[in-house]
């Protein structure tokens, strides 16, 4: 299960499958050098997304 908490970088190498969901975000976090240092929360926070709506899907396609 994907968490606030966890590191971008972590989660998408961990779950490409999740790349579609960042894109459809406009999260281009694969490409970002802060990915690996940043939480999804704080992320989500600077881009001024919910990260609540973005763990749900994300959570939903976590397929490895």
């Amino acid at each position: 299960m994907i968490t606030k908490d966890m590191i971008i970088g972590d989660i998408i190498r961990s779950f490409p499958a999740t790349i579609p969901i960042f894109d459809k975000y406009k999260l281009d976090c694969y490409e970002c050098q802060i990915a690996d240092l940043e939480t999804l929360e704080h992320g989500a926070g600077v881009h001024k997304i919910s990260v609540d709506a973005l763990l749900e899907e994300l959570n939903r396609n976590q397929s490895p």
